[in-house]
């Protein structure tokens, strides 16, 4: 029982003091949000850097990166769910689980590397689908075949930060993000631009960096949880070995997860892609958007990863009740800042677009309209950001409990709406930017009440992914 100062008016915990309340989310989601904030300080300061060096390069690099990542998707959503079964062997108190369960996400890293590295060959093919000009595709396919050399480092990484932030340890996590974050963008700085006796490489030396810091990333984990006291509690040596029964646990879980993550990246890209074919301001605008969008979604993003942990971590423990509280303490707090920041993109949208004017020569009439229509662009971004709160914490509430398949019949519906509404809408219905946008706003909302409504049903309640003791 708490202190008088602790307890509500009926004698109960407060809502910061009680367990799954205030404090104890914010001590799982704080550095958590930190470490999506990084990515987003280096998604958003990489973009300007290409925009002072060329326009045609910050877009090409947006582009590029989408379809990376929609290559990345599936065995990224593998890799990122064997945080669900180390936060489950933790609450159920099974540590000696914990370190085998990281090491079969880095085994799914390693499958899969070799498709992903297979993208490379195809890129011109790839980007050339799209048509958004020589030196656009040019640089696209650049971008996209360095690193691409990434992203077996960026999947080796992900599997082992599980073994922190599955045990509610995401202080760890937001210190390795943060220093990767800040050699990025020091190298982005030196290898874009040419300085310090290195040669100017533009978007080529964009993408090295990015492909160093993941490598980078990956290195730093393995020497971490290989220290002795993680080798004799948690097996993190010996666990290293490929475990059967607990990598088709994974794969059985974790597939649907990646395929959603596969699905939703595939809509936007599609999405990005046609709105390209609107023009080159379109194309600006949209990647304007998208990339100042990352200041709300990334810290929600964060928020969505502790909701995971903390329902991983009651349902081991056996608490539903505890894990729906958790839910519901992270999603009042989600909202809150949305709302805030909704209302900086339609206030004070100058904020945010600054950077990517402050190294242009001056006001052209492109420029002015394509300020306009960026400004125009954050409006429809603040009118789904709640939803999209909605989105996250809820698809990342019921995916702790193992509840991936209905995540994934809900997204092969969404996904192919999206990207075959994006596709007919533009391409024969001739709409313009902003009545695009406003599809993927009621997108958005679609799939916020959708997961919404499954947490209520409350099916993920009785669901696990570990098994049972013998």
């Amino acid at each position: 029982m708490g202190s008088p100062s602790e307890l509500s008016a009926t004698g109960e915990l407060s809502w910061w003091r009680r367990p799954a309340g205030g404090r104890e989310v914010l001590q799982v989601a704080l550095p958590l949000v930190v470490s999506t904030i990084s990515w987003t300080v280096m998604t958003f300061v990489d973009r300007m850097f290409l925009k002072w060096h060329s326009e045609t390069a910050m877009s090409s690099a947006f582009t590029a990166s989408l379809v990376w990542f929609a290559v990345l998707s599936l065995p990224l959503g593998i890799c990122s769910y064997s945080n669900t079964f180390v936060s489950q062997y933790f609450g159920d108190h099974r540590p000696r689980r914990i370190g085998p369960s990281a090491w079969q996400g880095v085994w799914a890293a390693l499958v899969s590397s070799p498709f992903v590295l297979m993208a490379i060959p195809i890129a011109p093919w790839i980007f050339g689908l799209a048509n958004h000009g020589q030196i656009a595709v040019h640089e696209e396919t650049l971008y996209f075949q360095i690193i691409c050399v990434g992203g077996p480092g960026m999947l080796v990484a992900q599997a082992l930060s599980s073994f922190y932030s599955g045990r509610g340890r995401t202080i760890i996590v937001m210190g390795v993000d943060t220093g990767v974050t800040v050699v990025n963008l020091v190298l982005d700085y030196l290898w874009i631009f040419g300085h310090a006796g290195f040669p100017e490489m533009g978007i080529a030396g964009a993408a090295w960096a990015t492909v160093f810091s993941l490598w980078l990333k990956a290195a730093i984990y393995v020497v971490l949880i290989l220290q002795r006291d993680h080798r004799q509690q948690y097996c993190t040596l010996s666990g290293m070995r490929f475990d059967r029964q607990l990598f088709g646990r994974l794969i059985y879980f974790g597939g649907p997860s990646g395929i959603q993550m596969l699905l939703d990246v595939l809509g936007f890209t599609v999405f990005a892609v046609m709105i390209g074919r609107l023009g080159e301001v379109a194309r600006e605008a949209t990647t304007m958007a998208f990339s100042i969008s990352t200041v709300a979604f990334m810290p929600i993003w964060g928020f969505g990863m502790a909701v995971g942990i903390l329902v991983g971590q009651r349902l081991g423990e056996d608490r539903d009740d505890l894990a729906a509280r958790a839910t519901w303490t992270t999603l009042v707090i989600a909202m809150t800042y949305m709302v805030l920041v909704s209302a900086f993109y339609v206030l004070v949208p100058d904020l945010f677009l600054y950077g990517f004017f402050a190294g242009s020569n001056g006001p052209s009439a492109q420029q002015v309209e394509l300020r306009t229509m960026a400004t125009n662009l954050l409006r429809y971004v603040a009118a789904y950001n709640l939803f999209d709160a909605l989105l996250i914490i809820f698809v990342s509430a019921i995916k702790g409990s193992g509840d991936t398949r209905f995540v994934l019949q809900v997204s092969i519906v969404m996904a192919l709406l999206l990207a075959g509404l994006s596709w007919f809408c533009i391409e024969q219905l001739r709409w313009g930017v902003y009545a695009s946008w406003t599809l993927v706003t009621l997108w958005v909302w679609v799939m916020g009440v959708a997961f919404l409504l499954r947490f209520l049903q409350g099916s993920w309640r009785s669901m696990r992914v570990i098994e049972g003791h013998d």
